[in-house]
């Protein structure tokens, strides 16, 4: 499936059925089944597919938190006047949504609409995880990544501080380990037994896109010419062991990472608009998208890494299924 929407394609993900949805910078949301509903009154800031698997959660310019299925259209989960909502997670373990405006997280319940959580935060929210349980939440701020558990209605958030601006923020799979992307070209990370710090440097540009695979073993991270993946195997993760760098050419930069959560399927897409796709246990590469033009700005891939989905800056979108590597 190919289509042009002529608006910037913020985000892509799969319904729990396998079918891609795309979000978009004019506010639609649009399925890969033809169906498609205006869900806000200006851009698209942010989405995550919904805890139940069906449809999507997004995040607005005009201070709307909106969930969209396919059928049903879309319903507003929240509103918070005169606030963009420009970064939004969910966790299909707890049902819990949590989404950022301004400096201020909030938490609510999928099937409780008279759940409430507000975490304040002396600089803005950049991004947000939940760990595997959907029990504790990750935020990304200036100096810091603060760890809040998210059912708790007063409490004081961890602080794992280092300098700087935290633009991004993701749990290993166990827990073990949490990783940020820095306003400068490098990751930080920590160990969260003993939060022992983890500094990963030598990127290019700004890492925006990071994800876990094959369980947790592996982080696989844009920002160079190349994908960059970092061991997470035993007590220390990346500690002291070097990176390898998958898919180089000179020629571009990797704009955007999908993985495999449990297995070794990894995908890229390239700021000239290309897409591959590749076995990390065959280490074989297979173009998906070769024609070039504006940078990918979504990717995705099901959980069993048998079809990805993509959208560009200028509203080009594609989902393929792909082949045996």
């Amino acid at each position: 499936m190919r289509a042009s929407y002529d608006a910037f394609v913020t985000e892509t993900l799969f319904e729990s059925d396998g079918r891609a949805v795309f979000a978009l910078g004019d506010g639609v949301v649009r399925f890969e089944s033809g169906e498609f509903h205006a869900a806000h009154d200006g851009a698209i800031l942010c989405a995550t597919a919904h805890p139940s698997g069906a449809g999507v959660v997004t995040g607005g310019d005009d201070g709307r938190l909106v969930w969209t299925r396919s059928a049903e259209g879309p319903l507003e989960l929240a509103a918070i006047k005169g606030r963009w909502i420009d970064a939004v997670a969910a966790s299909s373990a707890s049902g819990l949504i949590a989404f950022a405006a301004g400096r201020d997280l909030h938490v609510r319940d999928a099937a409780d609409p008279a759940f409430v959580r507000l975490f304040p935060h002396e600089k803005s929210v950049a991004a947000i995880d939940f760990d595997a349980k959907g029990r504790r939440i990750a935020v990304a701020t200036y100096g810091a990544a603060m760890l809040w558990y998210a059912r708790i209605a007063e409490q004081k958030p961890q602080a794992l501080r280092w300098a700087g601006s935290h633009i991004g923020v993701v749990f290993s799979p166990d827990g073990r380990f949490l990783m940020s992307a820095m306003q400068e070209n490098q990751l930080h990370g920590w160990r969260m037994a003993d939060s022992k710090d983890m500094r990963m440097g030598g990127y290019p540009s700004k890492v925006k896109s990071m994800v876990f695979m094959a369980r947790g073993m592996l982080l696989a991270t844009a920002g160079a010419p190349g994908v960059v993946v970092w061991p997470f195997g035993g007590a220390n993760g990346p500690m002291g062991k070097e990176a390898s760098e998958i898919g180089f050419d000179e020629s571009a930069l990797v704009a955007r990472v999908a993985g495999s959560p449990d297995g070794t399927i990894l995908a890229a897409g390239l700021d000239d608009g290309r897409v591959w796709t590749c076995d990390l246990t065959s280490r074989r590469l297979e173009t998906i998208k070769a024609e070039k033009g504006a940078a990918i700005s979504a990717l995705a891939l099901t959980a069993d890494g048998a079809r990805v989905a993509w959208g560009d800056e200028d509203g080009e979108v594609g989902v393929e299924d792909l082949p045996a590597l």
